[in-house]
């Protein structure tokens, strides 16, 4: 289970990175994938990392890639989230590297830009459905227009809303979740059924979690909060429309006790627990935690919509999981036919029942459509995936300690919305001014 996955995070980052793999990653051989029968008929063993979070979701396409051939057999080895980073690094900088890694997609860029990961790009391109890959977790695997890595597993931040509740009240779930605006009329029309029911409910000391699901609202209105290329960043955070209004959105329902107390000190042990309990209106989370571990009775009331912002609009993290191929992998060849087949439709659509969604668009078919109709959104809404890129994401977003929590908290909880703005301009400044390369 991956109660804890984001906010563990933080444990590894630019600051490990820095010290593990000053700049010798590229002294490790990058294998030639233009050479003819490169991913092809392959033998041998492929040794694979993933993270110990989604070892469910890439356990179940290992075990079908091994059934389905006998040449290649692949070798799963789970890493604690909060080590990967850490122990990548160092397998990097001994020169003892895994065929292929299962890598959280915001983590791309930490190996990419030091030149850890063989460039895919040809092989990308002979992909022939490049363009149904998610785009916002593909950006994160794209440096100088060369690819570095593929989009395996999504996991899509989302609104997931109790019918039952709704229909109490006498209003419509898609109407008002439509803007904050609405959701909170819903959220209060929700709270006045009181027994413990409240209209919302989010980890509110969580920084991973936070991350997660305030972040979509500001995207969907088109307001980054965090602007400029890698190497000259800057943080788009006081003046920024969005995120007041986002802030402000939280701070009303907390201060109106449509929150559950329990929200001020929530760190993702029991996420989720109070929506699949029937307790809560509307739950911003993902696919594993609304739906998977819910009774079928809760799965039957739930609908599920993508993030939207103040105004409209809609927008999801763009959460997920990439594949990259180490330069010095002994056995690249058979780590991109293990990629081809994880890659292949039967296998993406199989994903939701690990917890995750497909990465290829056209994994939506009418099939997939009535099996998980709970994993379509993020698939419907694959244009609206996003997620910053920036060798910095954890140390702003993640660790415990980050700016973007301290701003949530001070804005929300201490009820100081300008200056949980201005703070947090200066610390996202402060921090991306260090990160630069």
């Amino acid at each position: 289970m991956e109660l804890h996955r984001r906010n563990v995070l933080g444990l590894g980052g630019l600051a490990a990175l820095a010290t593990l793999l000053p700049a010798c990653a590229s002294a490790l051989p990058e294998t030639d994938v233009t050479a003819a029968g490169f991913g092809e008929n392959a033998t041998g063993t492929v040794r694979l990392w993933c993270r110990a979070a989604t070892v469910v979701g890439v356990r179940q396409t290992v075990d079908a890639f091994n059934a389905s051939q006998d040449r290649v057999t692949v070798e799963v080895t789970p890493v604690l989230d909060g080590q990967y980073v850490t122990k990548l690094a160092t397998a990097i900088r001994g020169g003892n590297v895994p065929d292929i890694v299962d890598i959280d997609d915001i983590n791309s860029m930490l190996f990419i830009y030091r030149d850890s990961f063989t460039d895919l790009t040809p092989l990308v391109q002979q992909l022939g459905f490049a363009d149904q890959l998610n785009p916002g977790q593909l950006r994160l695997a794209v440096r100088n227009d060369k690819n570095y890595g593929i989009p395996y597993i999504a996991d899509n931040s989302a609104v997931f809303y109790n019918t039952e509740l709704f229909e109490k009240v006498g209003l419509d779930p898609l109407e008002h979740t439509q803007d904050i605006d609405g959701m909170l009329e819903a959220a209060r029309a929700i709270g006045d059924l009181g027994d413990g029911t409240y209209g919302w409910s989010v980890e509110g000391n969580s920084a991973g979690i936070l991350g997660f699901v305030v972040q979509p609202h500001i995207w969907a209105a088109d307001e980054p909060n965090i602007v400029g290329d890698v190497g000259a960043q800057k943080g788009a955070i006081e003046g920024n429309d969005a995120i007041r209004r986002t802030f402000d959105f939280y701070r009303t329902m907390w201060k109106e006790k449509l929150m559950p107390q329990a929200n001020f000190s929530g760190d993702g042990s029991r996420w989720g627990a109070d929506f699949r309990d029937g307790k809560v209106g509307m739950f911003p989370s993902n696919f594993s935690l609304a739906v998977l571990n819910a009774t079928p009775e809760m799965q039957a009331k739930t609908g599920v919509v993508l993030l939207p912002g103040p105004d409209g609009g809609r927008a999801t993290f763009a959460g997920g999981d990439n594949l990259c191929i180490p330069r010095g992998a002994p056995n690249a060849s058979g780590a991109w036919e293990f990629a081809k087949f994880a890659l292949d439709v039967p296998q993406q659509q199989n994903l939701p029942a690990g917890g995750y969604i497909p990465v290829r668009s056209d994994a939506a078919t009418p099939e997939y459509r009535e099996k998980f109709p709970l994993a379509v959104a993020p698939l419907d809404g694959i244009a609206g995936a996003y997620a910053p890129t920036t060798l910095a994401y954890n140390l702003l977003f993640n660790q415990q300690d980050s700016p973007w929590i301290a701003a949530f908290r001070r804005a929300v909880f201490d009820d100081d919305l300008d200056g949980a703005l201005a703070q947090g301009q200066k610390d996202f400044d402060r921090i991306l001014e260090q990160a630069q390369l």
